[in-house]
């Protein structure tokens, strides 16, 4: 039987118009209410095409924002305007916009984890899904600066052989991550692929079977032939990957040896009650100026255009 907040929210949902965004990284319970429940580069995707009168986003501020961006007319609402984003923190527009003035003649691609203000400095944005193929589409000897995430920028770099300018940003729930738990889950489950998102750390990734996206990471547990995976990323995919493959095992690499979990903090901001509250209300409406809306979309549809 569906629990009366639930029942309440889809009621909610069909009365205003309105439909809910997840990420994979939030709990599993707003993943079952989502109308669509992706990564970055699949929800900025599925937002642009959405018809919805309000967007509910179930994630982190950022990614309200870039719905907005997408969808000037519609009214988006966050659950948790406090449910913010450790790398996009990491990178504050004053101090980007200096570095990018010290460094000219680098265009700049920006990580969609990431401030709009940072946004409007930005050339383009990129996704972990999209990244390599962004970079890329510049000529070989176009200098880049990359931010704000150093390890997705180093990921890259050893790729497509750049040399890209990094700004020193990190994920707390990917940089985290150690090589001890990683080689402890490996010799408890030596038959299992360590798949690693490329947020993680160099050494990491070295480690890993497979490195991608949390599309990608998801899609290649669906796909490949083991029957056990150690995953390094944010907790909350394994519900996914349970989901699409039941029949086989997973293994979070955790944060430290007192969980069996790497959970980001924002992310599970996010709950039943704050989702019905926001949507009963119409409260945490996110307000953006036209200014900031016509300034970032110009990078992010970029992005799009060559996605």
């Amino acid at each position: 039987m569906k629990e009366k907040i639930i029942i309440n929210i889809e009621l909610l949902k069909k009365k205003k118009r309105a439909i809910i965004l997840a990420h994979y990284y939030t709990d599993s319970k707003i993943q079952d209410i989502a109308d669509f429940t992706g990564d970055s580069l699949a929800l900025a995707q599925f937002a642009q095409k959405s018809k919805a009168e309000i967007i509910v986003f179930a994630g982190v501020h950022f990614m309200a924002e870039t719905a907005k961006i997408l969808n000037p007319n519609t009214k988006v609402l966050v659950p948790d305007f406090n449910a913010g984003c450790s790398l996009s923190d990491s990178c504050k527009s004053s101090d980007f916009e200096y570095f990018k003035k010290n460094n000219p003649n680098h265009k700049v691609i920006t990580y969609i984890n990431s401030s709009i203000e940072v946004k409007m400095l930005s050339d383009v944005i990129c996704t972990s899904s999209n990244a390599v193929k962004i970079v890329n589409s510049f000529e070989k000897d176009q200098k880049l600066i990359f931010a704000p995430d150093k390890n997705l920028g180093n990921y890259i770099n050893n790729l497509t052989g750049r040399n890209m300018l990094l700004w020193n940003g990190s994920c707390h729930v990917h940089n985290q991550l150690n090589v001890d738990a990683i080689i402890k889950l490996k010799i408890q489950h030596p038959e299992a692929k360590v798949i690693a998102h490329p947020e993680c750390q160099d050494i990491i990734l070295k480690l890993a079977d497979f490195i991608g996206s949390t599309k990608d990471m998801l899609n290649f547990t669906k796909t490949d032939k083991s029957n056990s995976f150690i995953v390094a990323t944010e907790t909350g995919i394994l519900y996914q990957m349970i989901q699409f493959s039941p029949t086989k095992q997973f293994y979070i690499v955790p944060s430290d040896e007192n969980c069996n979990c790497n959970d980001c903090i924002y992310m599970k901001m996010n709950t039943l009650n704050k989702i019905y509250d926001c949507l009963e209300n119409e409260s945490n409406q996110l307000i953006l100026s036209t200014n900031q809306i016509n300034k970032a979309r110009i990078p992010l549809q970029r992005m799009l255009d060559l996605s």
